[in-house]
């Protein structure tokens, strides 16, 4: 039995309704890809989102970045699309930038790195997409 619980509704609801600075982690080029629509919605959505992908230089108009610790600016959330095996490094991240929020996105499950980051004071969702969201509660 799983001891990680999702934040309430009212939570995520609140998290994607206001205004965030969003690293999304694994951001592809390619527009075909889950990790690049989700970032031109959270964009469409009134949210500033840095793509951090170490092989582009620029995904959907923004500069991209090597890593969540090489952004030069404030992070509120870290928008995850990489295997659950890189999620841990990914937490340290978070917590070394004082992010807000950690959200994992469908599949992407690692209840260690959760429990470290929400032990650090950080809002964890996991295995879940902010499309279906959005969908679900707007």
């Amino acid at each position: 039995m799983s001891a990680f619980e999702n934040p309430s509704d009212t939570v995520i609801h609140d998290i994607l309704a206001n205004p965030k600075t969003i690293a999304v982690v694994g951001c592809s080029p390619d527009p075909d890809r889950d990790s690049h629509t989700i970032a031109a919605l959270l964009k469409a959505k009134g949210h500033r989102i840095i793509p951090v992908n170490p092989t582009s230089k620029e995904i959907l108009g923004e500069r991209c970045y090597a890593s969540v610790r090489d952004i030069p600016e404030k992070i509120d959330m870290v928008d995850v699309f990489r295997r659950p095996e890189f999620v841990d490094s990914i937490a340290d991240d978070a917590i070394a930038v004082g992010a807000k929020i950690l959200w994992l996105q469908l599949d992407v499950i690692n209840e260690p790195a959760a429990a470290k980051a929400q032990n650090a004071g950080i809002t964890v969702v996991m295995d879940r997409c902010p499309a279906i969201e959005y969908r679900r509660l707007f």
